[in-house]
């Protein structure tokens, strides 16, 4: 459900976006634009310059990696370069066969079928998919029992774009289906920079020197989270700041938001508390973590718990969660000597 058209920029009156609409604004509209991912784009580009030689669709493209890297923004581009429409759904929203069959027979001829989250679809609308990425044929089931008769329809050639964030929960004929597979990686801090300022220039903000990389070195690598901080900072500016962005206001906003100078939140703060003040620095079950914070664990695993990994402020081991040694230095609490040797048994 989309949010009311509410976020004015008073930097700019003509300017009326909501929160999507402005996320949607954002996104790079062509190849060219899309920067960060210079091995991905240019894989991709030369899949798509091919195909427009030979008159052909392109192949189908699996694209993989951590939420916030840009695969559905990916998806819109392929069907911008190509000059097709797009169509979107996701895994979890077909969950029977003839849900995808009903998408796929009413498919035009080059359309882009772009469906996020592809490993939560269901095991026999996944099967219908083979056949229809391989010989653009879905095999409709008419009748039950021994009397079911299977009617084969044929679907014109499309473009399948696949999105996953867990690559390994797919099977293996399904990945061999694809005819490219690109695998985006998280963002370097100048990559995001670049990223901010087209941003802001969209916004009509006009960022001081050094608030570009003030915002970007707390974006956790994430361009999705790079905007979003953009935006709030751009609040902050507006009724605190008399519109001025400099790097004191960026760090100002983020601080009241937060965020603090190495990108972690509320909530990874509380984990890593919770970890070492509470249960020693571990190890504990994600489980009881989880209670500790008061979320679930869910949230915990899959939203904070990858980045302290990637970050070195957690260890994931057989016996449970363990902060490391830059954990509880960051929190500015001196560490036992337990875990870094529980963790360094485990290893060996």
């Amino acid at each position: 459900m989309s949010r009311p058209d509410t976020d004015t920029d008073p930097l700019d009156p003509h300017v009326h976006l909501g929160e999507q609409a402005a996320e949607s604004a954002l996104r790079p509209a062509a190849l060219a634009e899309f920067a960060g991912q210079p091995r991905v784009s240019d894989q991709l580009g030369l899949v798509l310059d091919a195909a427009r030689h030979r008159g052909a669709v392109p192949e189908h493209v699996l694209l993989s990696g951590p939420p916030g890297l840009g695969k559905t923004t990916l998806a819109m581009i392929i069907a911008a370069e190509m000059g097709a429409p797009l169509r979107i759904s996701s895994g979890p929203a077909i969950q029977h066969a003839g849900d995808l069959a009903a998408i796929l027979s009413g498919l035009n001829e080059g359309e882009v079928f772009f469906l996020d989250e592809i490993h939560r679809m269901s095991r026999p609308a996944e099967e219908m998919l083979y056949l229809a990425m391989e010989d653009f044929r879905v095999d409709v089931v008419v009748g039950k029992g021994p009397g079911a008769t299977a009617i084969p329809l044929e679907i014109p050639p499309f473009t399948l774009v696949g999105a996953t964030t867990r690559a390994g929960l797919l099977p293996g004929p399904l990945r061999d289906r694809f005819g490219f597979t690109g695998q985006l990686d998280f963002y370097d801090t100048p990559a995001l920079e670049g990223i901010i300022r087209r941003s802001a220039g969209l916004l009509g903000i006009e960022l001081g020197a050094g608030a570009a990389h003030e915002i970007a070195s707390r974006s956790r690598g994430t361009p999705r989270i790079a905007n979003r901080l953009l935006r709030r900072v751009r609040d902050y500016a507006q009724v605190r700041a008399d519109g001025r962005l400099s790097v004191a206001v960026a760090g100002a906003a983020l601080e009241l938001y937060e965020v603090d100078p190495l990108g972690l939140d509320r909530l990874d703060r509380a984990v890593l508390d919770a970890l070492c003040r509470h249960f020693g620095g571990g190890p504990v079950g994600i489980t009881t973590l989880a209670m500790a914070v008061a979320e679930e664990t869910e949230t915990v695993e899959e939203v904070a718990e990858p980045f302290l990994v990637r970050q070195g402020f957690l260890m994931r081991t057989p016996r449970g969660r363990v902060a490391t040694p830059r954990a509880w230095e960051h929190l500015g609490l001196r560490p036992p000597q337990g875990p870094a040797q529980l963790f360094a048994d485990d290893a060996g």
